[in-house]
């Protein structure tokens, strides 16, 4: 049986522009995790991986800020805005996709591990039998490094990669599927993300969200409404009572 609450919080947080009070009032009965940078804190491997692709390889000539600003989406769609659409064939990208991926994979796999209590919180929201999906814009030679070496798959009853839509975030595709397949309607799914194009995908998809800052500042997350809380680590004491039995 999915789970049931009706457990609200409120929360003020304070940063430099604005002051905020977000009260999280609705009945939530799934959870969505986007991948890297909300589950592990990986992304500065993703920059760096980008980074000697586009420019050792590729003479894109970018900063790791400008790498960072672009790196959104489908790898294909990082190179599309980079290059230009077609500058690639689809085989070519798709070989120099996965090209960046093991280099990732290859310096990322020492360090590789969940963010501070999130496999407690996980293993919590499976005992109160909360379904939870991933949705991420990684490929599944990503997503299956990270679920196979950390043992996450008997927490997850769905996920949706790059590979499962057409559009990527901020389009709402990814977190509607990830809804669909847990059986939830998405006002009554919650997403974990960590980057701005990821909760204005959850915004589209009516979904409110809890942000890992792991890679961006809140004040980058101005625009969005549908933020709840921001968090370093999911031992956080707010976020330890959605799975509070």
């Amino acid at each position: 049986m999915a789970w049931k609450s009706d457990f609200c919080f409120s929360d003020i947080y304070f940063h430099k522009l604005t002051c905020k009070i977000v009260a999280m009032n609705k009945p939530f009965k799934a959870f969505i995790f986007d991948l890297n940078g909300t589950m592990i804190d990986d992304m500065a491997f993703h920059v760096k991986a980008w980074y000697h692709l586009l420019n050792d390889e590729l003479g894109a000539a970018l900063s790791e800020e400008q790498v960072k600003v672009q790196m959104y989406g489908k790898n294909s769609e990082v190179m599309d805005r980079i290059f230009g659409k077609g500058h690639f064939s689809v085989e070519e990208a798709d070989r120099l996709s996965l090209e960046k991926e093991k280099k990732y994979q290859a310096a990322y796999l020492p360090h590789l591990k969940l963010i501070e209590g999130l496999g407690d919180f996980l293993e919590a929201a499976r005992q109160r039998h909360i379904p939870m999906a991933i949705g991420s814009a990684a490929i599944p030679f990503n997503i299956d490094f990270v679920l196979d070496n950390l043992h996450l798959r008997k927490y997850f009853s769905a996920i949706v990669s790059a590979n499962d839509v057409e559009r990527s975030k901020p389009d709402p595709e990814t977190y509607l599927k990830a809804a669909a397949l847990l059986q939830t309607a998405p006002q009554h799914c919650f997403v974990f993300e960590d980057a701005p194009k990821g909760v204005e995908a959850a915004l589209n998809a009516g979904m409110q969200s809890i942000v890992l800052t792991t890679m961006h500042e809140r004040d980058e997350f101005l625009q969005y409404p549908n933020v709840v809380q921001f968090i370093e680590k999911y031992s956080n004491t707010l976020i330890q009572q959605l799975v509070k039995k």
